[in-house]
């Protein structure tokens, strides 16, 4: 009987990168490919071809104007509008007593103040930019909505793909763990103690009879079957001798 212990040893190393197997696998690129920019509709037409600048949270921020307001000289206390310099006292006081005549002269384009003039239209333009703050704030919210839903949707396919592989993964292992070597190892090591009780059987077969003796036809065939069966058991031992010299070849 093979008295040889059922675990194989340590299999050889991997092979390196000049084996054959190797020579056609290309090699991957170092630096990451430049993705060219493309043209969302924010470029300047000085900056055509350029990407956008972005802020920290990587959102397009919308085009915004300097604006430096400088208020005009003021005409002193004494500034009337030209259609109250020829005015009586009392027309004057008559409008005094009027808020809305007061009104009017105030915001008229022909009677008002320079002073106000400007700042109303400062506040005018201020105005319009955040409009248009608000509108592009309005375009980045169901921008970045729409994007949340497509990562969402990806992060989820990810997800269900993952656990698809960790199946195959666990059925491909299951399907070959009968070739593993240690499976293997102790295939043949089985294999070979078979072999040699089916040699000891035939010998003692042979041997005991059935108190007749043996034609030599009948001794032809036996020793041709037992010599086949040998060769058999010999074959396996030195498979596994090699094995347990490390000189199993071919492992990946």
């Amino acid at each position: 009987m093979c008295g040889s212990p059922t675990s194989p040893p340590v299999p050889p190393p991997k092979p390196n990168s000049h084996d054959a197997s190797r020579l056609g696998t290309p090699s991957l690129p170092s630096s990451p490919r430049q993705v060219p920019a493309r043209d969302n509709g924010w470029n300047s037409a000085e900056e055509k071809g350029k990407a956008p600048a972005t802020d920290a949270s990587g959102l397009i921020p919308a085009q915004t104007r300097n604006i430096h307001y400088q208020p005009p000289p003021d005409p002193g206390e004494q500034w009337l509008p030209r259609v109250l310099e020829d005015k009586s006292k009392q027309d004057i006081a008559e409008i005094l007593g009027s808020q809305e005549l007061l009104n009017v002269l105030t915001h008229a384009p022909s009677t008002v103040h320079p002073s106000l003039a400007a700042t109303e239209e400062a506040l005018l333009n201020v105005l319009d930019e955040n409009v248009a703050l608000a509108r592009h704030l309005t375009e980045l919210e169901s921008r970045l909505s729409r994007q949340r839903s497509s990562t969402q949707a990806q992060l989820l396919s990810t997800h269900a793909l993952e656990r698809q592989w960790r199946q195959k993964q666990s059925e491909m292992d299951h399907a070959l763990a009968p070739f593993a070597p240690s499976s293997l190892y102790q295939r043949l090591t089985q294999g070979l103690q078979e072999q040699e009780m089916v040699c000891l059987a035939m010998e003692e077969s042979f041997l005991e009879g059935d108190g007749a003796l043996a034609t030599e036809r009948e001794t032809l065939e036996w020793v041709r079957r037992y010599r086949d069966a040998r060769k058999l058991y010999y074959l396996r031992q030195e498979r596994k001798e090699r094995w347990n010299e490390r000189r199993v070849g071919g492992w990946r």
